[in-house]
Order: C-alpha cells, then sequence, then structure tokens
C-alpha cells in the first residue's frame, strides 16, 4: 500500500525531533497537507484531521517554538532512492523558486521579479524565496518513462534587507557585504557542501556529484568554489569569451585567440557527435560537439572546462505542419574524464525539477499556510516539500516506477500516460487512508471521504 510505504519512510523523522508527540504531529501535518483539498492554509490542514475542536496552538507552536532541523526531514528520501541510481555519477538539480506571499509583516517576504513576466516587460511580485535541490532518478534504467526528481533540500534564501536611503554609512557598508556573502550563488556554493555531506551519510561515499543548474548559476562565485567529489554542468551564455592554454613555454596562461560558444557551433572543423538520449518518453538521437580543456577567464579563472555544445532539435507540432527547431545549448561542466552521454543526460533530465515547482506550488499549495512568525516561515514550506518527495519515492518503492491499475482510471485524453502523476498519487492516499482509518490510529486521526469535503468547505 502506498500509505503504509510512505509512512515507513517518515518514520524515520523521530530522529529530527527532541519528543514522540512533536513527531507524531509533524506527520499528522504532513499527512494532512498532502490529501487536504481546495486551499492549503495550516487551519485548513488541521480541519483536514479532525482537529478542529482542539486547541491549534501546539499545531503552530510545531514550527514557531519546537527546535528542528527541516533540512533533515529529507535524510530517509536520500538514503533509500540511491538504490535507485546506480552508476558512477549522480544527478542532482538545484534551482531556486518563489512563493507569492502579500502579507507586509512575514520578514522573509520581498520584492523580486516574477519569473512568469513578458519577455518585453519584467514585473515584480512580493513573495519568498527557496533554492532547492532534487535528485533525478534515472527511471529510464528500468522501465520506458522518463527520470523522476525527488526533493532533497529546500532552503530559504532571503534578500538582505536594504537601509532607507539616509541611514548611516557603517549601515551601507554593512548591507554591501552582506549583499556579496548572502547572495544566491554562494548560498549555491554552500548547499554544495551540504548535499555531499547527505549523500555520504546516505552511503554514497564512492560516487561523484553533478549538480545541474541553469545560466544563472553558471557564474564565478560557483565555479571557484572549491569542490569535494562534486562536479558542476550548467548552461552558458554563447557569447561567454573563452580560450585554450597558452603554448609552453610562455610565462602566459591564457591563450591569445578567443572563441565563443557559438562560434564552436558554426565551425565546421570541429566534427558533430551523435549519441542516444532519453526524453520525451523515448530515447532520441542528438547531435553535439566536445571541446576539452578551455578556460573561461572571466568566470572560472585558471579552472579547465568542458564544453558541449547541443544542436538545435527539430520537431513539428502536428504530421502535417512546418518544421520548427529549438534554440542551441551551450553547457560547461567541470567535469573532463566522464563520458559525455550520461553528463549530456543528467542536464536533459534537470528540466523535472521544473515540475516539482509545478506540483509543489499549484497541486500542493506550499507557500500557502498563513504564517507570520520569523521561525515559522521558512519552516512549514520544508515540512510540506518533504512529505511530497516521501510520497514520490513510496510510490516507486510500492508499485515501481509505471502506471498500473492501482491507480484510478484515466479521463480519455489522458489515456497515454505512463507513469503515475502527484495528482495519481494523491488520489490513492486519500482512498487508502479512507479505507484503512485504522492505520493511522496512533496519529490520532479518523480520517473520511466525507471530513475531506467538509474541511474543504469551511
Amino acid at each position: 500500500m502506498l500509505l503504509d510505504t510512505w509512512l515507513e519512510i517518515v518514520a524515520d523523522w523521530k530522529d529530527v525531533f527532541a519528543q514522540a508527540r512533536t513527531t507524531r504531529r509533524a506527520v499528522r501535518q504532513a499527512l494532512g497537507a498532502l490529501v487536504c483539498l481546495g486551499r492549503r492554509t495550516l487551519s485548513r490542514v488541521i480541519w483536514t484531521n479532525g482537529g478542529e475542536q482542539r486547541s491549534w496552538s501546539a499545531e503552530y507552536f510545531l514550527h514557531s517554538r519546537a527546535e528542528w532541523d527541516p533540512q533533515q526531514l529529507f535524510a530517509p528520501v536520500v538514503k533509500q532512492a540511491l538504490a535507485w541510481c546506480p552508476g558512477r555519477l549522480v544527478g542532482v538539480a538545484v534551482d531556486d523558486t518563489r512563493l507569492r506571499k502579500t502579507g507586509l509583516c512575514i520578514p522573509q517576504a520581498f520584492y523580486q521579479r516574477d519569473p512568469l513576466s513578458p519577455p518585453f516587460h519584467w514585473n515584480l511580485i512580493r513573495g519568498l524565496r527557496f533554492l532547492q535541490a532534487s535528485l533525478l532518478v534515472p527511471l529510464y534504467r528500468r522501465a520506458g518513462v522518463g527520470s523522476r526528481a525527488l526533493p532533497i533540500r529546500f532552503e530559504d534564501a532571503p534578500a538582505v534587507k536594504r537601509p532607507r536611503r539616509n541611514a548611516p554609512a557603517e549601515q551601507w557598508c554593512c548591507y554591501r557585504e552582506l549583499v556579496k556573502r548572502l547572495n544566491l550563488s554562494r548560498r549555491f556554493a554552500q548547499m554544495m557542501g551540504s548535499l555531499r555531506q547527505m549523500l555520504d551519510e546516505a552511503g554514497a561515499a564512492n560516487q561523484i556529484l553533478v549538480l545541474a543548474a541553469d545560466g544563472s548559476f553558471c557564474n564565478r562565485t560557483v565555479f571557484s568554489t572549491p569542490r569535494d567529489r562534486t562536479e558542476i554542468i550548467a548552461r552558458a551564455r554563447q557569447d561567454a569569451v573563452l580560450c585554450f592554454r597558452a603554448p609552453q613555454p610562455s610565462r602566459r596562461f591564457y591563450g591569445l585567440d578567443k572563441f565563443t560558444p557559438e562560434r564552436v557551433r558554426q565551425d565546421e572543423a570541429i566534427p558533430w557527435q551523435t549519441t542516444k538520449l532519453f526524453y520525451g518518453g523515448k530515447r532520441r538521437r542528438i547531435r553535439y560537439k566536445e571541446l576539452g580543456g578551455v578556460y573561461w577567464r572571466s568566470g572560472a579563472r585558471q579552472q579547465p572546462l568542458r564544453l558541449f555544445v547541443v544542436a538545435p532539435t527539430a520537431y513539428r507540432k502536428r504530421q502535417s505542419g512546418r518544421l520548427y527547431y529549438r534554440r542551441p545549448a551551450y553547457l560547461l561542466t567541470t567535469d573532463l574524464v566522464s563520458a559525455a552521454k550520461p553528463l549530456l543526460q543528467i542536464y536533459f533530465d534537470r528540466w523535472q525539477i521544473e515540475v516539482n515547482h509545478r506540483e509543489e506550488k499549484d497541486t500542493l499549495g506550499v507557500g500557502q499556510a498563513q504564517l507570520w512568525n520569523e521561525t515559522a516561515v521558512p519552516k512549514q514550506p520544508v515540512l510540506v516539500v518533504a512529505a511530497y518527495s516521501a510520497l514520490l519515492l513510496a510510490s516507486l518503492i510500492a508499485f515501481g516506477a509505471r502506471r498500473n491499475t492501482a491507480y484510478a482510471a484515466l479521463p480519455k485524453w489522458r489515456r497515454h500516460a505512463k507513469r503515475p502523476s502527484c495528482l495519481d498519487l494523491i488520489t490513492l492516499l486519500r482512498k487508502e487512508m479512507a479505507e484503512h482509518p485504522e492505520r493511522l490510529a496512533s496519529y490520532r486521526l479518523q480520517p473520511s471521504l466525507r471530513g475531506f469535503v467538509a474541511a474543504a468547505a469551511a
């Protein structure tokens, strides 16, 4: 059963909390956040769990007063998910996401650029910013389905508060120093060490961690950070100025001949290579160029890099339609020894973290809980994301990678789906909770389908 497997995974949360009753309360809230109907406010989650006639203070104190490290909630997921990641390389996608907030009393909320703005005009939103890391599980090795991303890190990354215009010069100097030390790239660099330590504790000390990032993390701060058994592959600009090492015995380090990734793509002297990668539901042939031993003076200094240029992929919107082309991709990686195919596959799987972002916000309502306490605001979303990650892993352990008869029948327009969606898992979880309430008696829960609807209508 999906419910039993999920409870077995989160049973290891007992090492995160100081008391058994706090552990039960956290599991109860995480389960209620998954099966809740409608807007995922904390009061509605409590109502879904049947606590509308009890004092709600302890439920809020779980986040504001209880001392626990929210990132440790992902440790059980990493420990059990590594069995699904064979091979020398372990891919992890990293990206930032924003949770909308309208309250003016939330200390971590700030105005930031809306990523959904049209390209011709930037809009602003007020909200929280989190940095997420998701383990890329290569399910295509076991079944004919794409990779599944399991969140294993969800850290808040607020901006430094700007002082007032007429503030003393000391405050402005402190502000500029904090901006340099607490920007998003610095937090990415700190997360690298945390992820490496988490893998070591889970028994993956002999595997290489490969972080797949987008262009916002392809900079000097990230590439110059010391790494231990960790490699980076990131999307680079097409006009990045690259070069080779100057010929010896010259005292000059960088060669005088400069070139860009776009120039490499257009250079006919560099041959195209082909390989097959799994994306879009099947293995597809792609063309790429590879150039090793390049240097990016303004971004990576004297660290040697490896350049991949992926050719634009042709596609049609319909069989009789015209031929379109996607944009070429320019990738820089610090891995100089691994084969090209697994590195490119990890980057092609990076888009699965965008699926995580969509399901966390639209399906699970992460960030909709109405909290304003400085300690509680960054902790409650992590609890929901950790529960979501455990749910994805529980589906793999209980039913495998492919969709089967355990899930509800799909409508006619979605019968081509090969793997279960997040809504499929939540629907099955609600059904099992209503049919087997005795399995949740130790958590003081009496779930029923009628109770779920009543909580949503409140």
